[in-house]
């Protein structure tokens, strides 16, 4: 019996259960596609870029130059350098993070596609940065852009992931008040 005191056959059970789980994967899929994609990169850039190499000192590759370089700097911090000589405690804090999506799951509403979507994004990006910080003590970061004289922090896949995640969770999240107003209104 279920909890309106219907009766429920194991057959009924299981096609309940199973949408749990397909729709679960979409959010494994892409959090999975970012660790990867971040992870052998960083891997390609240790292996192939000189530590520091800079558009100042030579040893990086120019893919775009004057605007898109590929370089190999290491950031104990958080983004633009925040933080700097805390990257154990980012670590924990990212541990947490994943600790409160994974508590949160049902008020986040994770169950939902495009959320799936945004916090794939987040927890592979969470967790690329998260290894980096807890087996070198930094992270790697290799992407580096200027515009003009401004030269753009360098960052990684990971912190695309986790860019992107928080950019589309807030236009989500801006979209869905819109509609509510707009529903109360009429």
């Amino acid at each position: 019996m279920d909890n309106t005191g219907q009766v429920v056959s194991d057959a009924t059970k299981q096609d309940v259960a199973a949408p749990a789980r397909v729709n679960y994967a979409r959010l494994w899929i892409i959090a999975a596609v970012v660790l990867i994609l971040d992870q052998v990169s960083k891997l390609w850039i240790v292996n192939t870029v000189p530590p520091g190499a800079s558009p100042y000192d030579g040893g990086l590759i120019a893919v775009i130059p004057g605007f898109f370089y590929i370089i190999h700097v290491y950031n104990d911090g958080a983004a633009w350098g925040m933080f700097s000589g805390y990257s154990y405690i980012l670590g924990f804090l990212g541990a947490i993070a994943l600790g409160a999506i994974f508590y949160f799951r049902q008020q986040l509403e994770l169950y939902r596609p495009f959320v799936q979507v945004i916090f794939g994004l987040l927890i592979g990006g969470i967790v690329g940065n998260m290894i980096d910080r807890f087996a070198y003590g930094h992270v790697v970061d290799f992407l580096d852009f200027h515009f003009g004289s401004y030269r753009y922090p360098a960052f990684n896949i990971a912190d695309s992931g986790i860019t992107v995640g928080v950019a589309l969770y807030v236009i989500a999240s801006v979209i869905e008040s819109f509609r509510d107003y707009r529903a109360k209104k009429s």
